[in-house]
């Protein structure tokens, strides 16, 4: 009936004040409950974006271009000619020079402007031959004589405060004496190393052919904590073309001598009588070797070649199962001779000068060539790099040049996050999660894919029980059980959900883990009789009188499940033991670690499997239950008036109507198993290993994230990396949620029909 018939009707006035004050009442109630729930849903999209692009926010400076800018150049301190080392202190305020004349002239990096001159303890007529530091990052350094001597000093920096004004005093001071220490009276030394370890000091020395070490052994008073040196000569067997370069390693295991074109010899001087290891040729006798130095933490050499190759060696374990120096990777920068490499302070990374001027950044852990950038026309003299690695002098013929570096996630590429990498000390390449350790030397091991990995992992085990269980007691609670009982059950079941994860997994971790591990034959016999005690129980049920059964109302009969299910796990109990003795000899852990060589952890993915498969199942058994309940009762009640038995209703009708919102409860549920935290937390080894093994533990995507952010540096590589995790699991989330809601329109129109 149209509103004007309406309006017309004898009798009927809807013009009334009350009846318009009802109108307009609830014309604004529905205005306020449309805008109200389209600002709600737009809200709700609103902060799904806000939270994506935050996340972008925080990532994307992992994938930002490094920036390298020239910002002053100026007349040298000291000349190229006479200048043997350059380098920096940590604000890259002050730079120091270390002349062949026995002088240490620290300058303004911005001007060159000399801040101080400081005179080693040399005697006249005695030059400086050679200078180098004892590794990157260590303020310690060695100055070789002409006369055969070395002095070993440091270069240090005092900050003070005068007026609230930063002032940086540079200093030299002398650990062991401004004596110099003689290795070789007369022989000038063109090639110095040293080494300070916690129970002895080691000084190398080359010149020409000759080689000259020296073992001092420390010895501290209990009292005074004074430390006194025992000299100890050392005979190196070295013979061949004039040395190069020398190397100490940290641990004092080796020296390394490169002599020739491309000869690394390895002398082995942790006994008292060193001996030759082993003779390389790191090209191969392809190119010469122009350049050498150890990296951060001196596990890797780093060989630059007259072809602008550049290689990285360690020693790993070869197939006859002997260790030996290895190339790892190369990075080739150019045609031009590379003239000198400069690891960085604290990171596996390094720059690298060729004759042509080109600079080339490098991440060894990354495996990535970040930058090349042309900065003179010709060779560099001298080069220093301050230990932040954010800026770089350059020393070409009197001119001292001023670089600002910007490159703050070097060590971050898709191989460092997705591929395996051949990480320092290890003998094959392996996916590795390990963000820290206790010293500054530490290579950063930043792959995705072991956390990836148990993330998919946990969720698999957990949806492995929780989904038959869930869809399996939805479908009888929904369709079979009686409405009296299922008004029972079915909250008892979503209360399950309300209890804490955090509960959970501290039960699981403090109790279950412990449980299965001592009880292992009653979990996996559980595992395999109860479905069988059910199915038999149903079997004998079936066979019983009509009389006895019809006793038990019509959808009660799950209540008879529960005894059974009670005496099955009680049996499972009480042969644990018999079954331990009979088939593992009296210790199941011990035979599947020996017998099988399958490794055990107490807290495994089977004890979370079960832990969160508990959590998971209200999810999933809610959604699933009121999807198959919610099928038309006409649709059932039409199968079974045309002859359908129950069972057929059900396979044929019911689950293919309700199958959209049942596949919807699975994706829930598996959602709610990756993004879950505390109990894989709690629950697991929490070990970032990729093994499918049920008897190992991993670490997820979501639990390395709070275990790691709290004591991440913000802005770090590691703090970013972590975001970029959270991102990853928030675009798997995104991405598995969409693909289920096509299947289930997909679903949903297929079935619609019936």
């Amino acid at each position: 009936m149209s509103e004007q018939s309406i309006q017309s009707a004898p009798g009927v006035n809807f013009d009334t004040p009350a009846v318009l004050r009802y109108r307009n009442v609830r014309k604004i109630k529905d205005k306020t409950a449309r805008y109200g729930i389209a600002t709600g849903g737009l809200g709700v999209i609103a902060a799904i974006l806000l939270i994506f692009f935050y996340l972008l926010y925080e990532v994307m400076p992992l994938f930002q271009s490094p920036e390298v800018e020239l910002e002053r150049s100026y007349n040298m301190p000291v000349a190229s000619a006479n200048s043997l080392y350059v380098t920096m202190e940590e604000q890259a305020e002050i730079g120091m020079q270390v002349s062949s004349a026995g002088e240490a002239v620290f300058f303004n990096t911005e001007d060159g402007a000399i801040r101080k001159t400081i005179a080693l303890p040399v005697e006249p007529g005695v030059t400086v031959t050679s200078a180098a530091p004892m590794a990157a990052g260590n303020n310690m350094m060695i100055a070789g004589l002409s006369n055969g001597s070395v002095i070993v000093f440091k270069h240090e920096y005092r900050i003070t405060w005068p007026n609230d004004q930063r002032l940086i005093t540079p200093l030299l001071t002398f650990p062991y004496g401004e004596e110099p220490i003689v290795l070789e009276a007369g022989a000038s030394l063109d090639k110095v190393a040293v080494r300070d370890a916690e129970e002895q000091l080691i000084v190398a020395g080359a010149s020409g052919s000759d080689l000259f070490m020296v073992r001092f052994l420390k010895e501290e008073d209990f009292l005074t904590e004074e430390i006194t040196l025992e000299r100890e000569e050392v005979s190196l067997p070295f013979s061949g073309a004039a040395a190069r370069s020398l190397l100490l390693e940290p641990d004092l295991n080796w020296l390394y001598v490169l002599s020739g074109t491309d000869t690394l010899t390895q002398i082995d001087i942790r006994s008292g009588q060193p001996f030759v290891e082993k003779s390389y040729a790191l090209t191969a006798g392809k190119n010469e070797v122009t350049e050498l130095q150890l990296l951060l933490g001196g596990i890797s050499l780093l060989a630059g070649d007259s072809n602008g190759r550049i290689s990285q060696w360690f020693m790993a374990t070869n197939a006859a199962g002997e260790d030996e120096l290895t190339e790892i990777r190369s990075f080739q920068q150019g045609d031009a001779a590379i003239t000198r490499i400069i690891p960085e302070h604290r990171r596996k990374g390094f720059l690298a000068l060729d004759a042509e001027g080109v600079l080339g950044l490098y991440n060894t852990t990354a495996s990535r060539q970040v930058m090349t950038l042309s900065v003179t026309e010709g060779v560099v003299d001298q080069a220093g790099l301050a230990p932040r690695a954010d800026a770089l002098v350059l020393g070409t013929g009197n001119q001292m040049h001023l670089w600002s570096v910007e490159n703050e996630h070097p060590e971050v590429s898709w191989s460092a996050l997705w591929d395996e990498v051949w990480y320092e000390s290890y003998d094959e390449p392996e996916y590795i999660w390990q963000s820290s350790a206790s010293n500054n030397d530490f290579e950063p091991k930043l792959s995705l894919m072991p956390l990836a990995f148990g993330t998919l992992k946990a969720a698999f085990y957990a949806m492995l029980l929780a989904a038959p269980l869930a869809i399996c007691g939805a479908i009888y609670t929904a369709y079979f059980m009686a409405p009296a009982m299922r008004r029972k059950v079915k909250p008892v079941i979503e209360l399950m959900e309300a209890l804490p994860t955090v509960i959970l997994g501290f039960l699981a971790g403090l109790w279950l883990a412990p449980f299965v591990e001592n009880n292992l034959p009653a979990i996996f016999s559980l595992l395999l009789l109860m479905p069988f005690g059910i199915l038999l129980f149903a079997f004998i049920w079936d066979r019983l009188p009509l009389n006895v059964r019809t006793v038990v109302p019509e959808g009660w009969q799950a209540g008879l499940l529960i005894p059974v299910v009670i005496l099955v796990a009680w049996i499972c109990l009480a042969i644990s033991g018999s079954l331990e003795g009979v088939f593992f000899g009296g210790d199941m852990r011990s035979w599947i670690t020996k017998d099988l060589g399958i490794s055990y952890d107490q807290r495994n993915a089977l004890v979370v499997g079960l832990a969160m498969g508990f959590a998971v199942i209200p999810t999933i058994f809610s959604i699933a239950e009121d999807a198959i309940f919610s099928v038309p009762k006409h649709l059932s009640y039409g199968s079974l008036a045309l002859g359908a038995t129950p069972w057929q209703t059900l396979t044929k009708v019911v689950l293919l109507t309700a199958s959209p919102g049942i596949f919807s409860a699975v994706m829930i549920g598996m959602g709610r198993a990756v993004g879950e935290t505390m109990i894989v937390l709690m629950a697991t080894g929490n070990t970032p290993i990729m093994d499918a093994n049920i008897f190992e533990g991993m670490r997820t995507l979501a639990a390395n994230i709070a275990v790691e952010m709290p004591e991440s540096e913000v802005g770090s590589s590691h703090y970013r990396i972590l975001f970029l995790a959270a991102l990853v699991l928030f675009i798997f989330t995104f991405v598995v949620n969409t693909l289920a809601e096509l299947v289930r329109h997909r679903l949903r129109q297929k079935y619609s029909s019936l």
